[in-house]
């Protein structure tokens, strides 16, 4: 694809998978009837690349974000790297225990990990519900079942199911007005899907259970154009239910099965997306990851090795983003045709699918120049909040930024 510039430069074509996802949402919405800018507005690759890597460009006042806790990252074993995701409290609490710490820096933690092997550690942190991989090859990640699991099958899966109920999309600017959203995602492919429907008219709640708050400005980053709620599923599955009948579209990250386990019903109509690390087939299909891990194991950090031996890492959660802007194309496509058929669909896109379609791209550059960081141009800032700019064209702004993590009531606007 012809690029120009060093905007998410790396071995892999990141730019590349970065286009075709936002091109992707942008002929979902042609499908759907949009009209205005959308249409015909280039596309910008500075702006793909501030929305790809906004974490770059976050700003709550003079303080920027950390992308990642002290104990998330690349650590030694005692016969390789694991990579290990610690953002959250829960997570954190998990890897120390399998390591057999209370509290550890992450000086503590490598010299604890540097005498495990690095597949034990790996089988561990599944046990514990904790988050680390062992660091593979691409070789060995398609050698392996999970890696094969990976490799077959649609970048998105999309499957009718035999109930009736029919929403016409308006088209014109915003061709998802009026369609209701349920966002239960965190962490980045679910929350950017979301954020990309609300773009274009959809009225998105977000529902977080209380117990688990969200990392702050991670919220604000991704949350522009929805509204957040606190609602427990396991407590209020009333509550629950009375939104889902109301939604057009379910949006989660929980792992296959997860959903059902509450006690939720699909109403007739419903689109369901789910957005998993693993996908549905295969030994891992049950297991927790996140953008990074999956980076980790699919071989994608030791291709961006600087120098073969110790891995690293794309310029962005680029497997994240993209997947989450595929996700919203497909969601797009399945209401466009429920509003011909009246019947509902199940979409599904996996994070490990997307790495392999992105190890599977032409395109490679042994020798990439250092990824340019996009300037003020691809920001928007509203108070003390600087974020991205959207990355879809013919847009220079989400409908609202983020709202405060719960500030709003479980409903729907209308």
């Amino acid at each position: 694809m012809g690029t120009t510039g060093a905007w998410l430069s790396a071995a892999l074509p990141v730019l590349d998978l970065a286009t075709l996802s936002v091109e992707a949402v942008r002929a979902a919405a042609v499908r759907a009837g949009v009209t205005g800018p959308i249409v015909t507005a280039a596309l910008d690759p500075e702006r793909v690349a501030a929305a790809f890597c906004s974490e770059r460009l976050f700003r709550d006042g003079e303080a920027g974000a950390s992308a990642f806790a002290p104990l998330s990252g690349f650590f030694r074993a005692d016969d390789g790297f694991v990579r290990t995701h610690a953002n959250y409290p829960h997570h954190r609490d998990r890897l120390l225990r399998i390591l057999g710490l209370v509290e550890a820096d992450r000086e503590t933690a490598a010299k604890a990990i540097a005498s495990r092997s690095a597949a034990e550690l790996e089988d561990l942190a599944v046990e514990a519900g904790a988050i680390a991989v062992r660091v593979r090859t691409e070789a060995e990640w398609r050698a392996s079942a999970p890696g094969a699991a990976a490799a077959v099958g649609p970048l998105l899966h999309t499957t009718e199911r035999d109930d009736t109920a029919a929403l016409a999309l308006p088209g014109g600017a915003l061709p998802l007005a009026g369609v209701r959203v349920l966002d239960l995602t965190r962490v980045l492919a679910g929350p950017v899907c979301g954020r990309t429907l609300a773009l274009l008219g959809a009225d998105v709640l977000r529902l977080d259970p209380p117990v688990l708050a969200e990392i702050g400005w991670q919220h604000l980053d991704t949350g522009q154009g929805k509204r957040s709620a606190l609602l427990d599923l396991r407590t209020d599955l009333p509550r629950a239910q009375e939104l889902l009948d109301r939604a057009d579209v379910l949006v989660t990250g929980y792992r296959p099965g997860a959903i059902e386990a509450f006690g939720l019903r699909t109403p007739p109509g419903l689109i369901r997306a789910r957005i998993n690390a693993w996908g549905d087939t295969g030994p891992w299909a049950g297991r927790r990851g996140f953008d990074s891990i999956v980076q980790a194991a699919s071989g994608i950090s030791m291709a961006e090795s600087k120098d073969g031996t110790t891995p690293g890492a794309l310029p962005a959660q680029a497997i994240d983003h993209g997947t989450g802007y595929l996700l919203a194309a497909a969601i797009i496509d399945a209401l466009v045709a429920r509003a011909a058929d009246g019947r509902g669909r199940e979409v599904s896109a996996a994070l490990a699918r997307t790495a392999t379609w992105l190890l599977d791209a032409p395109g490679r550059d042994p020798s990439p120049p250092p990824a340019d960081t996009p300037g003020a141009r691809g920001a928007v800032t509203h108070g003390r909040i600087t974020t991205a700019r959207p990355a879809v064209p013919g847009f220079d702004d989400y409908p609202h930024p983020a709202h405060p993590w719960g500030a709003d009531p479980a409903a729907f606007l209308s």
